[in-house]
């Protein structure tokens, strides 16, 4: 006789969510489960918590309903879902337990410990932290299959990304059931690995640490460092703005947490930042970081003895009133536009008649796109227009102030024009590469006039983004760099200063993260979709890197990762064997139908 298998239970559903810790954090939990209809139960160490957690519901809340996003009786409904308390006694009816304490692994641990006796053995257990090991953590309950890592980002019910960090324990049902709850609520979620950081503070933190860097090594100020990535990649905050928002010591801890789990040297927290932390210079919260507010915890920069006076703006030391473009691509066309449409009388070359007729029906488009859009008139395209002239020889050059060259990003092909304009151009007359990535002195010391050569690095769609990256070399004259930054100012450009080495500034702290990010896929650690969820939603920035890699080609990333590689020598800048693959295959993004996604369908 055999006996019937008994039949599988049924996952416990959940209903009632347990918060421990109820400061910024747990408080914006305890109100992103208690909106969605969840019965919260929150606990702090002493009434104090407690009071504090009560007052950030109610100002959270209070917000949402002035700005009629939540009505008085919803917020009514929403706070009495929540009781609060101080006994880790009245979670015994959580289905769901999310920890939102101190970064320390003691305490998160001797918590988890006390659950065991609490909550029944079927309740999941979370906790937030945002770079301790969960699987330490989880090795303080009887159970380390039922913890789980779900991390929150700041102001939580704001916020729509949530990473969900499995252990090597984790059991799957777990998983699956944190996830859909965090579905629940509306709430995206991402699933990792536990390794220090997670998706996105891996990312953000070994990028904002090489900014550090820039700014310890005086290579640029901390406002051109700021404006080049929010110019020049659409970032909501600059690098060290940003650093000063989340805290050098929270920076610094993460860092250093990071660092001491994987053994990255770009993960070792920059020596200023520990310095800037021991003196007390916090950021926004002590209202002095890299830069000085009005006080703590405001918002509001005020001037300090490092910000530059409006006294000594830069002035044009040369008269700059014809300019020379050299070049017919897209970058090429768009440096005629700005030019020609801030009053500039423009002459540029092209290799074939054909070529050079191209530049002016292109440029006659995009004006009447813009007055379709109502942003141009049919005088102002007109008036623009009248002051290009095109040509297909080099020697037309001869009279023009300035020439910019947009030509192939070859140095040999480069070198040898600037020998050709050293010889055409007039004496004084200012030289420019639009190089992203090339050796400015080596096109400067063919020349006889190195000090009159200089980067102006425009980006892409050169008419529409602000930023251009002006780049000396250690010959140019201090009044051929002062001017070239007044020009930029003229034609309405935000102009950052940086010497001559690979990437810039933009380049310089783009491509190492991107190159981080393929890494991670490489090592099976998240889905590329969820790498670029996570950077989206969790750092606000306009792209995910696959989505970027993509749109610029893997090809131009490889050459880029490969000049930065070459110049700094740094382990953790050699190219990602992945992208290497990728660009011999073929698979070079969008322009091929295939990168790290496919597109031939779309």
């Amino acid at each position: 006789m055999t006996t019937a298998a008994p039949e599988p239970t049924a996952p416990r559903e959940i209903s009632t969510v347990g918060v421990i810790g109820l400061g910024t954090m747990g408080a914006g939990i305890a109100e992103v489960f208690a909106r969605n209809g969840f019965t919260v139960i929150g606990v702090d160490q002493d009434d104090e918590g407690v009071a504090r957690g009560r007052q950030h519901l109610e100002h959270s809340t209070g917000r949402a309903v002035a700005r009629g996003k939540l009505s008085e009786t919803d917020q009514k409904a929403l706070l009495d879902r929540i009781s609060l308390g101080t006994s880790m006694a009245d979670l015994a009816p959580a289905d769901f337990v999310v920890e939102a304490v101190v970064e320390s692994l003691e305490v998160k641990k001797a918590i988890f410990r006390q659950l065991d006796d609490i909550v029944a053995p079927d309740a999941i257990l979370a906790t937030n932290t945002s770079s301790l090991s969960v699987t330490e953590i989880s090795t303080a309950n009887s159970r380390p299959g039922r913890v789980v890592g779900i991390h929150f980002f700041n102001p939580a019910p704001v916020q729509n990304l949530v990473e969900i960090i499995r252990t090597v324990v984790t059991e799957a049902d777990v998983l699956e059931r944190a996830k859909s709850l965090v579905e629940q609520v509306g709430k995206n979620p991402v699933v990792c690995g536990d390794k220090a950081g997670f998706i996105a503070n891996t990312l953000l933190f070994g990028y904002l640490n090489h900014a550090v860097s820039f700014y310890e090594g005086k290579y640029a100020s901390r406002e051109d460092i700021d404006a080049a990535m929010r110019f020049g990649c659409g970032y909501p905050m600059g690098p060290l703005a940003l650093l000063d928002l989340i805290g050098l010591d929270t920076a610094y801890e993460i860092l250093d947490t990071m660092y001491k789990q994987g053994r990255d040297r770009l993960h070792a927290p920059a020596p200023i930042l520990k310095q800037m932390v021991t003196a007390g210079l916090l950021g926004r919260k002590t209202g002095r970081g890299f830069y000085t507010y009005e006080g703590p915890d405001s918002s509001k920069v005020v001037a300090d003895e490092r910000t530059p006076s409006a006294d000594n703006a830069p002035q044009l030391r040369h008269d700059i009133t014809t300019v020379g473009v050299v070049g017919t691509g897209t970058m090429a066309s768009g440096i005629v536009e700005v030019f020609a449409k801030s009053g500039h009388d423009v002459l540029y070359v092209g290799r074939s008649q054909e070529k050079v007729d191209g530049v002016v029906a292109g440029i006659t488009r995009n004006f009447d796109k813009q007055i379709q859009r109502g942003r141009a008139t049919e005088d102002d395209k007109a008036a623009a227009l009248a002051r290009i002239s095109g040509t297909t020889s080099l020697d037309d050059l001869a009279d023009v102030d300035l020439v910019v060259e947009a030509i192939a990003e070859d140095l040999a092909i480069k070198t040898t024009l600037f020998e050709n304009l050293d010889e055409i151009c007039k004496p004084g007359a200012i030289l420019a590469t639009t190089t992203s990535s090339l050796p400015i002195i080596a096109m400067a010391k063919v020349t006889s006039r190195p000090q009159d050569v200089i980067g102006m690095h425009f980006f892409n769609p050169a008419a529409i983004m602000k930023l251009v990256e002006v780049v000396t070399t250690v010959s140019t004259s201090d009044d051929v760099a002062e001017s070239t930054r007044a020009l930029c100012d003229k034609v309405g450009k935000v102009a950052v200063s940086c010497g001559d080495r690979a990437g810039f500034i933009v380049n310089a702290l783009l491509f190492p993260y991107l190159n981080d990010a393929v890494k991670m896929l490489e090592a099976h650690y998240a889905t590329a979709d969820d790498i670029d969820t996570a950077m989206k939603q969790g750092c606000a920035l306009p792209m995910g890197p696959f989505e970027l890699l993509d749109v610029v080609g893997n090809d131009v990333s490889l050459a880029i990762q490969k000049e930065l590689y070459l110049e700094f020598r740094e382990p953790g800048f050699a190219p990602a064997p992945l992208l290497e693959h990728l660009v011999t295959a073929g698979y070079l993004g969008r322009k091929t139908k295939r990168g790290f996604r496919d597109y031939s369908a779309r």
